[in-house]
């Protein structure tokens, strides 16, 4: 039977969406792309509620498939299933046919879709029958299934279909209350998964052959194992593993304290820190509840700066929260500009039900939020040049990335799509050698320009490996340039 899966939002949806995807791959299913012109007899939509956006584009994939996917059976979870089942459920209400192949599963029983597949297969009355009768299967199997209690860690694929780098969920929920936040609500109070069993994931990973693992989870900021907090855990797995590269997915600019600033110094650390900062505005990150001014920000960018060679720095920022005036959002403006983020992640505030914020009063005109995003999007693009031209011309480590199937006919020959170390999206050119495998390591020079060639719009640069050690070398060991010859 094929199957496909779509994540919306984070990256700890994406490696949920890979372990369900994974769970499925150990059955013998057959996964479809998303996008792929054939059919599947089972969709499965992973939701976001970080934003009204978010759901909209939910509602809308959910619908597109239902309606074009008559033969198929569609379900629904993540954090919007969680706190709004009963809307998502009436989608199907107005397309014939849809209500009894449509299944909402709240985020907190997400992980029992991981035992789905199993359920299947082992069925035996599925297997000689037609497939009609999936949605009853299927129902079936959702009245019976095992509640694990907080299944928050059961993520834990070990192969991954839409990413070259590994991802390992080390913590799920947050004890923070910030006001325009939903996703704390729906998504529990932090919890983090042990660090021994961490470091057994992520020594199997490496053994698998996979150079770098993102820890990811809603804010890993507040890791904690007993006493072990980010830092002592980010020594421990440091001291307990080979050669793999770890990276972080977000991180709190209050959480950079002394401790955890000498844990990222180590060079297995990926030089690319993405900073929930939010607002420039100290007023206005005291509305939203954050615990942090712009001072604190300056000194987080500033620590990060001093202890590792001109970082990756990215950071969100919020347009138009309650309240905002002109000046807020320039003060927001001045420190983007002043730290040189090479990226901003720019969207508007949106009133999420059930948060402090979604009655505050003050309400920013849809225009001029507008205005204030398309303004934050210009900084992110000119931040994002000036630091690809900062780096033209140096080596930096990079993994191989699977390309899409789409873009595979429009990459230019002898290149294969690489992430550095500093989080730029590089095409790395091979020439007539055979092409490096996809999550490893390359050593490669990021070039300032390659002739008439233009750099893809999905692309940051091009970059060049002088020579290829043998492709038969022990996993985890990196593609070294010649010392023989000009790199």
């Amino acid at each position: 039977m094929f199957f496909s899966v779509y994540s919306l939002g984070c990256k700890l949806n994406s490696l949920e969406g890979e372990a369900i995807t994974d769970s499925f791959g150990r059955e013998s299913f057959c996964l479809l792309p998303w996008n792929a012109s054939g059919t599947a007899l089972l969709y499965i939509v992973n939701t976001c509620t970080v934003t009204s956006m978010a759901d909209q584009k939910a509602r809308r994939v959910i619908r597109k498939i239902l309606r074009e996917k008559p033969e198929a059976c569609v379900i629904i979870t993540g954090c919007y299933a969680q706190l709004d089942q009963a809307a998502l459920a009436a989608l199907a209400e107005d397309i014939p046919g849809s209500i009894r192949r449509l299944f909402v599963v709240p985020g907190d029983r997400k992980d029992s879709l991981l035992d789905l597949p199993r359920f299947l297969k082992e069925l035996s009355s599925f297997n000689e029958a037609s497939e009609a009768s999936l949605p009853d299967t299927i129902s079936s199997f959702f009245e019976q299934a095992d509640h694990h209690g907080d299944g928050s860690f059961r993520y834990k694929p070990e192969t991954f279909s839409f990413h070259s780098r590994s991802y390992i969920k080390i913590q799920d929920g947050c004890d923070r209350s910030c006001t325009y936040c939903r996703v704390s609500i729906a998504r529990g109070k932090s919890r983090s998964l042990g660090k021994e069993k961490v470091l057994e994931e992520i020594n199997a990973l490496e053994a698998h052959g996979y150079s770098e693992a993102v820890l990811t989870g809603v804010n890993i900021s507040q890791y904690r194992d007993g006493e072990t907090g980010l830092a002592g855990f980010l020594g421990y797995l440091l001291e307990g593993s080979n050669n793999i590269r770890f990276r972080l997915s977000s991180i709190e600019p209050e959480a950079l304290n002394i401790e955890l600033i000498k844990a990222i110094r180590n060079e297995r650390i990926r030089p690319h820190f993405h900073l929930s900062v939010q607002s420039g505005s100290a007023e206005v990150l005291e509305k939203m509840g954050r615990p942090y001014t712009p001072a604190c920000v300056k000194k987080a960018i500033n620590d990060l700066r001093t202890i590792r060679d001109d970082p990756f720095l990215a950071c969100d920022i919020i347009a138009g929260f309650p309240g905002e005036s002109e000046r807020d959002f320039e003060e927001t403006c001045e420190l983007c500009e002043s730290t040189g983020f090479a990226w901003i992640h720019a969207f508007p505030f949106s009133p999420r039900p059930g948060t402090a914020a979604y009655t505050f009063p003050g309400k920013v005109n849809e225009r001029e939020v507008s205005h204030r995003v398309e303004r934050l999007v210009s900084l992110a693009g000119k931040g994002r040049q000036d630091y690809i031209k900062r780096w033209a011309g140096k080596e930096v480590e990079a993994v191989i990335e699977t390309p899409a199937e789409a873009a595979l006919k429009k990459l230019p020959y002898g290149y294969v799509p690489a992430t550095s170390e500093n989080y730029l999206k590089l095409l790395v050119f091979h020439g007539s050698e055979p092409a490096p495998t996809p999550g490893r390591f390359v050593r490669c020079r990021i070039q300032a320009g390659t002739g008439d060639l233009q750099v893809p719009p999905a692309f940051d640069a091009f970059a060049d490996i002088s020579c290829l050690t043998s492709p038969s070398r022990k996993p985890g060991t990196p593609y070294m340039p010649c010392k023989g010859r000009s790199c």
